[in-house]
Parts: structure tokens; sequence; C-alpha cells
């Protein structure tokens, strides 16, 4: 039972705040209520004020108040019936127009509604989702060029440097093999079979060229506004737009959306930058990069010296440390092994100091000093190209969000934001791979855009979900995976909590060819407290992420391992493997495959 008065001191402080247009519940002697009041006072706003420490039932009010709204504080301030906040929260309303809309002054006005900033993916479906439910909308999208010169059009990285032409290089490299396979199926062939890079390139990149364009004409019909401009905050609700030729204009929003992706990270290295290029110069190439070497264990980089290698390029890979950060590591070396059978070869815990032009050329020939993680020794190595993938810094510095308050990880550059991917600041909002914490995948951003503008402008209240997300690494030998890896399960459930069952497997379409048998990897992680439920799904082979995705549905449903027994698989498949796993890793038993 509540406590006697309860009800009226609920009954009160509920009174007070619908009868009242400004209501402070404060304390006489303190400095931020005093602030608050004064602050209404210069706006010229009538307010009530509650004297907490001159009423009797002071404490108990204060406790309501913070039954009410989490606040155990004063000043504790309501405008026309909505709950503000404290002191800061106060006066950051007042910054960005806030207080204003909710005081319903409508002298307030600004020149659209939402401006985003940043073309990618997540910017592209935010804005035209925000568009379609009448607001007005403008994107704002500038491509720094690299320090070779590259640029690109509207689209982001996905479209332009990043997924769409990774995958289609990965796919040639697929269909290199497949043509070593044909031949054990009966095809013969005299014509000389040799890659043309330039003929790869010119394809990849007019097929990127009409998606750049295709996306101004889907702009231009949803009225979304488009300027080819860099965006910097000069104000809370002020931006500033810079085109190349240097001509600067000032916007003014009531919202905006900071969607500016992420670029590569360069060594900071004499040469690095003069020399080497990124995986944001390697897909418009206008040459054949040769010899090859990547310097870096990341997906970018795996994916890259998989496909250079797979049409015949000399690859080497250096690496610092683990393969595949983030990810599971038995999947990341199973990954790295197959590489190294398959012509990639590796240089391990060494680390680039310096790189030097020798000859210039198309490819030119480079001079690259590496030293030893662990120890003093020193190796030279000639290579035409060298390819920095090292990772991917947020492109958040220099567009003036210090100059409105939006918070950054110093550490990372990223942005916390809330579950509503809120900044610290009201009015501004976040998405995609800048998120502090957050998958930095491509379905990603678009998910968290079009569900972030239905909450602004359509009244939904549903939020992106990044939990148990699909995603797979285009390496040779594909890596898809949804879930925990086994070393993220075992630190949060323990691994005496887990059953995980594995087994290899031997894609039918490789056994007439005869190659690779026992190199394909399933692996599933089950929580034995949870109906051995299915915390994380991993899979090894081709057409991984075909395979990936259908299972990412069946774990957002709650799949069991239970459930993957009842089901019957389609055979012969890759995928049918997760219908038939027996054996455990705690087990010991053998999971080596005689045929398919």
């Amino acid at each position: 039972m509540p406590p006697p008065g309860r009800e009226q001191w609920h009954s009160l402080v509920r009174d007070l705040i619908d009868s009242n247009a400004v209501m402070v519940f404060s304390k006489s002697y303190c400095p931020y209520c005093i602030r608050v009041k004064d602050l209404f006072t210069s706006l010229g706003r009538e307010y009530k004020a509650l004297e907490l420490d001159q009423c009797d039932d002071g404490a108990s009010i204060q406790g309501v108040l913070h039954e009410m709204t989490g606040q155990k504080t004063v000043p504790c301030v309501f405008v026309n019936k909505t709950h503000v906040g404290g002191c800061d929260k106060t006066l950051q309303a007042h910054q960005d127009g806030t207080l204003a809309k909710l005081l319903g002054d409508d002298s307030v006005t600004y020149d659209y509604d939402l401006i985003v900033i940043g073309g990618g993916s997540g910017g592209l479906a935010c804005s035209k989702e925000a568009s379609s439910m009448g607001k007005k909308v403008m994107v704002l999208d500038y491509v720094v060029p690299t320090p070779l010169g590259t640029s690109w059009g509207l689209g982001g990285t996905c479209v332009n440097v990043g997924c769409i032409p990774k995958k289609l290089m990965h796919q040639a490299a697929i269909l290199g093999q497949s043509l070593k396979d044909s031949e054990k199926f009966g095809w013969e062939y005299d014509k000389q079979v040799k890659h043309n890079w330039s003929t790869m390139t010119d394809e990849i990149q007019n097929y990127i060229g009409s998606l750049n364009w295709g996306y101004r004409v889907s702009l231009r019909d949803k009225n979304v506004r488009y300027e080819n401009a860099y965006g910097e905050f000069v104000e809370p609700h002020k931006i500033k737009a810079t085109n190349k030729k240097g001509k600067e204009v000032f916007y003014t929003a009531e919202k905006f959306v900071i969607a500016t992706g992420e670029r590569p990270r360069y060594l900071d290295i004499p040469g690095d930058k003069e020399y080497c290029i990124t995986s944001d110069d390697l897909f418009s190439l206008p040459y054949c990069p040769g010899k090859t070497l990547v310097v870096g264990a990341s997906y970018v980089a795996l994916e890259c010296a998989g496909f250079l290698a797979g049409i015949g390029c000399d690859v080497t890979v250096m690496v610092r440390s683990i393969f595949l950060r983030g990810f599971d590591q038995e999947m990341a070396n199973k990954a790295g092994t197959y590489m190294e059978t398959h012509g990639v070869k590796f240089i391990k815990k060494f680390v680039p100091i310096s790189v030097e032009k020798l000859e210039d050329g198309a490819p030119g020939k480079l001079k690259v000093v590496a030293k030893a993680t662990e120890g003093d020794q020193i190796i030279e190595g000639e290579y035409n190209t060298v390819l920095v993938a090292v990772g991917r810094d947020s492109c958040t510095k220099n567009i003036g969000l210090e100059k409105v308050g939006v918070k950054v990880n110093e550490r990372n550059g990223k942005i916390p934001v809330n579950d509503q991917e809120q900044t610290n600041v009201p009015h501004i909002y976040a998405i995609g791979d800048i998120l502090d914490g957050k998958w930095e995948l491509t379905p990603v951003a678009i998910q968290a855009g079009r569900l972030l503008a239905r909450r602004l402008y359509g009244g939904s209240t549903i939020k992106c979900d990044y939990i148990n997300v699909p995603t797979t690494v285009f390496t040779p030998l594909e890596y898809g995976c949804c879930g925990y890896s086994e070393e993220k399960a075992t630190e949060i459930f323990g691994e005496e909590n887990l059953e995980i069952y594995h087994t290899l497997f031997w894609p039918l379409e490789w056994t007439v060819p005869s190659r690779d048998n026992n190199t394909c990897f399933a692996k599933i992680i089950c929580n034995k407290q949870d109906q051995e439920r299915v915390i994380g799904f991993h899979v090894l082979g081709p057409n991984a992420g075909e395979i990936t995705q259908g299972f990412g549905v069946a774990m957002k449903c709650g799949l069991t391992k239970e459930k993957l027994d009842e089901t019957i698989g389609i055979h012969p498949t890759c995928a049918e493997v997760f219908t038939t796993m027996d054996v455990t890793k705690s087990s010991g038993g053998d999971i080596t495959q005689k045929g398919c």
C-alpha cells in the first residue's frame, strides 16, 4: 500500500503541470533553479514555480517527480505538460529551438524540416522516407578526394568503393575458378584464357555510374533537394555548404541527420599517402595492380587480397596480429588458411615502417621496409602496388560538431546515440558507420535511416534492431555469420553453458574437380540454459551470404537446435548441413567428411 497522502501528492503535481503552461519545481536557494527561472523571465514567459524547500511536503513531492520522470534533482521543468528536464536540458532546449516549439512560438522558421549530411545508403534512405511523408528535405553530399585524387558520385562507400565493386570483383575471381573446374565437367576450349583488368573495371564503373544517376533521379522524384557540397555546422540550426568551387551557402533546418560514414585509415609512415592506395582507389584503378602487398587483416584487406589473387595477381598480405578482429577467430583462421593454400602469401607479425618509390609506371615499383612486432627484425620487399587496409576512420572531424555541442567518442571518433539514434543534442541524429558501438553495415544504415524518418514524421515507435544482424565476408571461401562469435558467447554466457555443434563439409560441385575437401566448415553456438537456442551461426563455404540470410531470419524468430533437427534439408546443398549437425566440440568427435 502507498503511504498516506501519496495519491494527493500525485494529484497535486499533476494539477500543477496541467494548469500551468510553464511549471518549474524548484528550490529557492538553488543556483540552477534561479538560472532556469531567469531564462523564462528573459523570454517574457510567465511561469509557476513551486519552491520545494518552502513546502511542508517538499521531499515527498520531489519523490513523486522522481517516480514520474526518473529525474531526482531540481529544477524539474514542464512546458505545456511536456517534461523538459533540469537546468542543462532546459538551456539546451532553448539553444536548439525545442523550447520555442514547446512554448508554441511560431516565429521560428527554417529553410528545411530536415537536412541530411551524407549521401550514402543510410542518408538517402532517411531523406527519401522523410520526404515521402510531406517534409521539406535536403541532402548534402561531398566526397573529399583521396591523396591520389580519386573521387566518386552519389551513393556512398557501398555503391562506389565498397560492397558493389567488391562483390563484382569477387565474382570475377569465382569465374576464374569455375573455368578451371569446367574441364572436369567436360568443357573443352582452345582460346587462351586470361584476365583483362581494364575490361572488368570499365564494366563495373559503368554499372556504378548507372547507380549514381539512379540515386539522383530517385531524389528528384521524391522532391529531395540534393547539393554536391560539404556540410559543416556553424550554429545549432544552421549549416554551411561548400561546393567544389569553394562557394559557400548557408541553410537552416529544424532537424539534422549526420550520415557521413567512414574513410580508410593510413599508416602514418613515410610514403604511405604519396605511394600507397586504399580501397577508395582500387576499384577504379586504371591499370592492373600487378604484384601487390596488402597491409592489414581486416575484412577489406582479405577480400581485396582474395579477388586480386583470384584474377591472377601475385599477392602478399602483411598481418600485424590477427585475422578479422571482432569476428569468430576459428572461422577467421580457417578463411585465412584457405587463402594461403590458394596462392596468397602471408607475412605475419610485421608492420611497414616506410614506402619508397623505385620506378614510375602503371604500375610502378615500390620498396617496402617492415619491422617485426616482436623483436627488431627488419625485412624489405619490392611490389608494384601497396594497398593499405588497416581500418577506417569516422568522418566526424571538420564538420562543426564541436560548435553545436555534439559529443564524440574521442577514442574512435564515433558518435554515441540513444536507442532512437539521437545524439546528446536533441535535434541532431546520426546513423550508419559513425555510430559508436553499432554495426558498420550498409543494410543496417538503410534500416536505421528509414525507421528514424518514420519515428520523426510518421508517428512510428519502431526502433532499429542491432541484435542478430547477419553479415558475410567475401573472402575466396566466403564466411557468413549471425549472432555471437565463440569468444564473445563464452565471455557472456560461460563455456559451461554453451553447446557448440560443428562439422566440415564438401560441396557437391567441388567433388568432380576433386578439390578442397574438408575445408568448408559450419558451426552453431547454442545456449544450454535457453532450450539450446542458437545464439551464434557461422558458415565458411560457397554462397555463404545466401545461406546466412535465411538463417538470420530464423534466429530473429528464436531458432533452437531442436527446430534445426526437425527441419528437412534440401539435398544436395551446402545449407542442409545445419539440419544434420550432431557432433559437439565437447565430444571431440570426428567431423571430417568422406563425401558430399
